[in-house]
């Protein structure tokens, strides 16, 4: 790297260090290089520990190794979360029988799931099981509903384990929809909680379909415990197009995208 790099990739550590993040749009404009220029300065910069690659730019690391309760994930980009669970649910067809994952995300689709027939629906989400109760009790939800009981996770509002796991390996779904915390296109999808990693492993080994729900934050992250490759996801929806960096890689392992609008 020469010294003009080295220069430019303090700069943008400068600029990390006072907003707590960077977009690659505003970092062309500042160094006056290509994009391509700058995401590679990010790559180098990534694998020095110094910041943490997200989609559009890159973000100040930290040592939060939690993921936030059920409350607060909740109300954190609440529209594109809808618009994404609005995507999801419209690939439920009626006598589907699907597995709907514990997450803010994955339980905006459940709304949409009103007036679609003779469903089966299995969760390990305190939430979205009582939405389907209560739906179930308007009448405005046709089908069965399996709690996937085990041990509860009271922060978040789930049940984990090895009970849980257990109970959904009696069952076969024709589609899996999960929440994952990071999504990388070498590294896989991956989750901060051990449990709910080796959970949704049986959720995908029962299911016919993998559908990843995603919002834009959990872009190029990577957390602690490997949940799948990429390779064994069908679709992923999120509320932005596809990275064009990821493209290429994606349509060779036949991952559809599907940008929520």
């Amino acid at each position: 790297m020469s010294l003009v790099g080295e220069e430019r990739k303090q700069v943008i550590l400068n600029m990390l260090n006072d907003a707590g993040k960077v977009r690659t749009n505003d970092l062309v404009r500042t160094l006056q290089v290509s994009s391509e220029t700058i995401r590679r300065y990010l790559e180098e910069l990534e694998e020095d520990n110094r910041l943490k690659r997200v989609y559009g730019g890159a973000v100040k690391m930290t040592l939060e190794r939690e993921e936030l309760p059920h409350g607060k994930r909740e109300v954190l980009r609440a529209e594109e979360k809808r618009r994404i669970g609005r995507a999801a649910a419209n690939l439920v067809e009626d006598k589907d029988v699907v597995v709907i994952d514990d997450g803010s995300t994955t339980q905006q689709m459940i709304q949409f799931l009103m007036y679609k027939k003779n469903l089966t629906v299995l969760t390990n989400s305190v939430p979205g099981l009582n939405l389907l109760i209560e739906y179930t009790n308007k009448e405005l939800f046709s089908g069965e509903v399996f709690f996937l009981g085990g041990k509860i996770d009271a922060k978040h509002y789930r049940t984990c384990g090895s009970l849980t796991g257990s109970m959904m390996s009696s069952f076969y779904v024709n589609k899996a929809f999960l929440s994952i915390d990071g999504l990388h296109p070498r590294r896989g999808i991956t989750s901060y909680d051990a449990d709910r990693a080796n959970l949704a492993r049986v959720f995908m080994e029962h299911a016919k379909q993998n559908i990843i729900l995603t919002d834009s934050s959990k872009l190029g992250d990577t957390k602690l415990y490997k949940m799948a490759a990429i390779k064994e996801i069908d679709t992923i929806i999120s509320d932005v197009p596809v990275p064009s960096e990821w493209a290429e890689e994606l349509k060779d392992l036949d991952v559809e995208w599907i940008t929520a609008e």
